[in-house]
């Protein structure tokens, strides 16, 4: 009898497991794990970051150091969500430091700073960041032709809030 408990019971728990993965708040929880694990996509996105900055190498060593510390210490409370047909909407909110911040008063001045200095001071400033500041976040998803939910594209603002720089 047990057995045949067991044959009806495990099926439906692994029918029931996969369907919770495809759940809006289950891809959220998904995309700042990889975040937080620093995923292969996240790493790209770290490599592209610093491709576009015109630093010398060591500094991109300490610019991606400090990035991957801010992914890495990233936490995140989903907060609700809401589903309306093949659209989706998850309200998560999340704490970062506040590098922004720790560089709002850094103004160049040619007769102050080199590029170089300047970007130096940058990096120490970024690196001794303490603070935190708490964003709420509105990430939509779609239903794609499989009946699977996808997440939309990050805003822009959206990724400066995930870096700390908004």
């Amino acid at each position: 009898m047990k057995k045949k408990l067991l044959l009806y019971i495990v099926p439906i728990l692994l029918l029931v497991g996969c369907s919770m993965a495809n759940t809006p708040t289950s891809k959220v929880e998904d995309l700042f794990t990889k975040y937080q694990t620093l995923d292969t996509d996240i790493n790209d996105g770290i490599n592209t970051v610093l491709d576009e900055q015109n630093l010398s190498d060591a500094q991109k060593d300490r610019y991606r150091d400090i990035l991957e510390k801010q992914y890495k210490n990233l936490t995140y409370q989903i907060k609700e969500e809401i589903i309306d047909g093949n659209t989706a909407t998850v309200m998560v909110e999340i704490e970062v430091l506040d590098l922004k911040k720790s560089i709002n008063d850094l103004v160049f001045d040619s007769n102050i700073y080199t590029k170089e200095t300047y970007d130096e001071e940058k990096l120490n400033r970024l690196e001794k960041a303490k603070d935190k500041v708490k964003y709420t976040l509105e990430i939509t998803l779609t239903k794609n032709d499989n009946d699977e939910w996808e997440l939309d594209a990050l805003t822009n603002e959206q990724i400066k809030k995930i870096q700390g720089m908004y």
